[in-house]
């Protein structure tokens, strides 16, 4: 979920929705009042594939709360946030949506959202401490809750175990020595072979780095983060990997076909590429294993997924965060992620035999464990996608690594500041 749009944008988002663009009797947001008896409708976007699959799921809810009906609107992810960039400017939106924790920021910045902090007597799913930690992390912005967790993912390491045996490995790596043990070792098999796979367009890999030796992002330090050693050390073990050829530097084949091929294997990804592999690769089912990443101070990883925020021109909340609390309940959870292999959220939904059963799934909990939630800042995606334009100058065009990251920093201080 990528998107670059100017501050000022945003602003003038703010000026509009404060200038009272509200919803009419009888528009889009609902129908009737709960209290007089007759039935309410909540207009609720969800996107891409989650909302496909959402219309029927909510039938139970629907069963048990007679008074509420839920109208689905599924929007593809391309469209989501034009879609509601115009919803905040107009004041004309769903009253329940879906949306991209890396989006909190931004929106919420923007007056998009309702402040449930104000329901948490009321609601128990709300900064309900059953969540990941990670999760509940991006719900906050500038001390108000913008969201409920809805489902979580976060990225593991997928190895080639026959690979790895057959070069002396039992075991996939445990910390940032072993894993350019095994990639040396695994690059040196010839040519067209690389150790690892790193995806250089994923802006969460480079903090995963960071995070994996230590770093913490402090909102009050802004750009001297970036100068903080834990961080630079993390960057020069990311560039070691290009430096050393253990890694492709251009695009190259698909990640699935080198998976599956050899010439790739090991990778970090996250819980959809399970059952990816497990189709599109069945004459390597056994071959390959999941664990959680290698790190340096801590095996760290980032935490991802969506939560349900309530529009902020609601004219219906409390059935807004009834239908919320419906879909975060753990055994609601349980049910979501048979429907669609979306991580549950509530750490309790996890005691769930399937899940407990099934031995990769089971990986990615212990992972959510050790997964960090990127800064809820309305500016981190530039930053993180400047990071990424630096590295590349670094891995392909030879660029000095210290003053390509002295630059970097300098260009995060004019965002943040």
């Amino acid at each position: 979920m990528k998107f670059k749009k100017s501050l000022a944008m945003f602003a003038g988002i703010s000026v509009i929705a404060a200038a009272g663009c509200g919803n009419d009797d009888g528009n889009d947001n609902g129908g009737d009042q709960a209290g007089n008896g007759e039935t309410v409708t909540l207009d609720v976007w969800a996107m891409g594939e989650e909302g496909n699959r959402l219309g029927s799921f909510v039938e139970d809810f629907e069963n048990e709360h007679d008074n509420i009906e839920i109208n689905v609107q599924a929007i593809p992810w391309d469209n989501a946030h034009d879609n509601l960039l115009t919803a905040v400017a107009s004041g004309n939106g769903p009253d329940v949506l879906q949306l991209g924790t890396t989006w909190v920021a931004e929106f919420a910045g923007a007056g998009a959202f309702l402040d449930l902090s104000e329901y948490a007597d009321e609601y128990d799913v709300i900064s309900n401490d059953d969540f990941f930690e990670g999760a509940l992390d991006t719900t906050v912005y500038d001390d108000a809750v913008y969201g409920v967790p809805w489902y979580v993912d976060t990225r593991v390491l997928f190895y080639r175990s026959d690979i790895l045996e057959e070069h002396g490995f039992s075991e996939p790596p445990q910390n940032w020595d072993e894993m350019l043990e095994v990639s040396l070792e695994l690059a040196d098999r010839g040519d067209g072979m690389y150790g690892y796979d790193i995806d250089q367009n994923d802006q969460l890999v480079p903090p995963i780095f960071a995070w994996q030796n230590g770093w913490e992002f402090n909102e009050e330090a802004a750009e001297e983060n970036f100068a903080d050693p834990a961080f630079r050390e993390a960057m020069e073990y990311y560039h070691t990997f290009f430096a050393e050829e253990l890694v492709q530097v251009t695009e190259g084949t698909p990640i699935e076909q080198g998976f599956e091929e050899g010439s790739k294997p090991m990778f970090s990804s996250g819980p959809w590429m399970v059952n990816i592999l497990r189709d599109s690769a069945p004459d390597i089912d056994g071959d390959w294993d999941v664990a959680m990443l290698p790190g340096s101070e801590r095996n760290a990883s980032a935490i991802g997924g969506s939560h349900l925020s309530v529009f902020a021109e609601t004219e219906h909340p409390e059935e807004s965060l009834e239908f919320i609390s419906y879909m975060s309940q753990p055994e609601t959870q349980v049910e979501w992620f048979k429907e669609t292999n979306t991580l549950p959220a509530r750490q309790s939904a996890w005691d769930d035999e399937e899940l407990q059963e099934d031995e990769k799934l089971a990986v990615f909990g212990d992972q959510l464990e050790e997964a960090v939630a990127p800064p809820v800042l309305s500016e981190w995606e530039n930053v993180a996608q400047d990071l990424l334009s630096s590295l590349e100058r670094i891995n392909r065009g030879g660029a000095d690594l210290d003053e390509e990251l002295d630059n970097f920093q300098q260009q995060a201080e004019r965002r943040l500041n």
